[in-house]
């Protein structure tokens, strides 16, 4: 009898996932967003997607050399981390911009804090951060797809608009709405015929790859449906089209790949809606409040900072336990 019962501590429960599985699925759920960046922007945007992934893979084996640790760069945790870089920037950007957002990434926003597991923001966005912090003439330059120059005549004839047309195709559909009260048409935003980051334009990429992320139970649906259907609901408390701010931006790329970054966001249930909830209601607020139309980077790596007061916050309750008296 005794042989039968094996005796250890705790987790218990058993998984086939491992690190670098997880990250493979994540990387393969960011190929239709990717491949729709190389059909509306041309074939620089692999150049910008590879130097980018390069940088972070050489710096992560390079400190971890440094450091006599085990080079650990197959778990492919760094590969995301370049690929959801690039993803976030403008199709014109110079090439050593991304090489100088993924080193950053990965040697201050991941390496100094321990390595992947113990750092307290999501490398990507910190790295798109300092990028937009360092050289901001740079990050804000748009390019609008050439397939895409009806949408922009037409912009520039209506009567909402009385800009040049050049003014308007060095905007993304945020700036036009929020400097000039223009719409962009949903029909372009939903299949990524418009100005904007490499993996934010299209829509339609992107809630396939998310999709796909919560079938294959890689992400958590309720991080995503929380943040998506707060900015819904304030969209309409600020009497704007919630699905013009559903489409916009980086939202879905953040909702979908940033926001649910395991390492940096709660592990509860409850603490994942609450985390979703307070993005949401953040990232409107700097859209409809702040300076720069968009807000969901900063949002993100704001809710980052609160993951472990959310986690304390959420414990499920132990039936059974003895509360302590003071």
């Amino acid at each position: 009898m005794p042989e039968r019962f094996i005796v250890t501590s705790n987790p218990h429960i058993a998984t086939t996932q491992t690190t670098e599985r997880i990250m493979r699925e994540v990387i393969f759920a960011l190929l239709p967003a990717t491949v729709a960046a190389v059909y509306f922007f041309g074939w620089r945007v692999l150049a910008v997607i590879v130097i980018s992934m390069a940088a972070a893979i050489g710096t992560e084996a390079l400190l971890q050399l440094a450091l006599r640790e085990q080079i650990r760069i197959k778990d492919c945790s760094a590969a995301v981390t370049g690929l959801l870089l690039a993803l976030t920037l403008p199709p014109t950007v110079p090439l050593w911009i991304p090489a100088c957002g993924s080193i950053f990434a990965i040697a201050i926003a991941k390496q100094v804090f321990g390595g992947l597991g113990t750092n307290p923001f999501n490398p990507a966005l910190i790295g798109r951060a300092f990028l937009t912090a360092a050289w901001p003439s740079l990050l804000n330059v748009w390019k609008w797809p050439h397939a895409a120059q009806s949408v922009v005549q037409q912009l520039a004839a209506s009567d909402a608009v009385s800009l040049a047309t050049e003014a308007i195709s060095s905007a993304t559909p945020l700036q036009l709405a929020k400097s000039m009260g223009a719409q962009v048409p949903l029909e372009p935003m939903l299949w990524g015929n418009i100005a904007g980051s490499l993996g934010e334009t299209s829509a339609i990429a992107l809630l396939a790859g998310g999709l796909y992320l919560i079938i294959r139970r890689i992400i958590d649906w309720r991080i995503p449906v929380a943040y998506l259907g707060t900015v819904a609901v304030f969209a309409l408390i600020f009497k704007q089209d919630p699905l013009f701010h559903l489409l916009a931006g980086g939202l879905l790329l953040g909702a979908f790949f940033m926001a649910t970054d395991y390492v940096t966001s709660p592990v509860t249930r409850k603490g994942r809606a609450i985390f979703g909830i307070a993005a949401g209601v953040l990232t409107m607020l700097f859209r409809r409040f702040g300076a720069n139309p968009e807000g969901v980077c900063y949002s993100i790596l704001i809710m980052n900072a609160f993951s472990p007061m959310i986690d304390r916050l959420t414990v499920p309750r132990i039936f059974g336990e003895v509360k302590r008296h003071a």
